[in-house]
């Protein structure tokens, strides 16, 4: 049976999310380096990396960049984007990830690209791996969205049209998930395409621990990239920073 993340992550996403700029990447970027504080040529994981955005803003601001997904179509995205082939492209699953142990001096997973498997053994999974790729003392950011926000503001309906294609995106909070429906109808008279994407409703507490589980910690908790501090109700995102201790398991 296919997975929903291997079918959602195509062509039709470009479409569905193209509002996201560059601009937006590199304030973002710029927030993450402030936090990070590393030195210039560090060696940075951009885990889920989708089309590069952030990936390209990290190696101009200096560092050495890889950038990993499981779409092949957002990789073919990035590698045209990156046209001085500065960052490393790699295809693989988030948990298992064919890069070696202690490589890394930060790992950084953004905009909920956590969350999309059906076990929490799943998501332990690809915390282990961070722990695993990171250098000692190595710091991490995982960027998940906030659930106690997205249930006060989730818009169950909502429809736009671009490039001569109506999408029609249906959201629920569901068993523990929310989950969005989209469907994408070609305004010319072309067949019609059918989505679903799910991410599973981590709180602050249950994140925590699973993140401590596989021997990580966490420092500081943002609530956006604009330093905002988090609060457990009106924060739109939880934006976790942490590292790895620096002695060895």
């Amino acid at each position: 049976m296919t997975e929903w993340y291997e079918e959602s992550f195509g062509e039709d996403y470009l479409l569905v999310y193209k509002h996201r700029d560059a601009q937006g990447a590199a304030h973002e970027v710029q927030k993450m380096a402030s936090w990070l504080r590393l030195p210039a040529g560090a060696k940075v994981l951009d885990l889920c990396c989708g089309m590069g955005r952030h990936s390209l803003a990290l190696s101009e601001a200096g560092y050495h960049v890889t950038g990993i997904d499981l779409s092949d179509v957002l990789l073919r995205e990035a590698r045209q984007l990156d046209q001085d082939k500065a960052v490393t492209w790699i295809a693989s699953d988030m948990r298992h990830l064919p890069v070696e142990d202690n490589e890394f001096d930060a790992v950084l997973n953004l905009f909920t690209s956590f969350g999309y498997f059906t076990r929490d053994e799943e998501h332990i999974k690809v915390l282990q791996q961070i722990y695993r790729v990171l250098k000692p003392d190595g710091q991490f950011i995982i960027d998940f969205l906030n659930p106690a926000y997205v249930e006060q503001n989730l818009v169950p309906e909502s429809s736009r049209e671009f490039e001569g294609q109506r999408i029609d995106e249906r959201r629920k909070i569901e068993n523990g998930y929310v989950k969005k429906e989209i469907t994408i109808t070609d305004l010319s008279g072309g067949e019609t395409r059918h989505y679903n994407e799910r991410v599973k409703l981590y709180t602050y507490d249950a994140f925590k621990s699973m993140v401590e589980e596989v021997g990580l910690y966490i420092e500081q908790v943002h609530g956006s990239y604009d330093d905002e501090k988090y609060d457990p109700e009106t924060s739109p995102r939880m934006i976790f920073f942490g590292r790895r201790p620096a002695e060895q398991r």
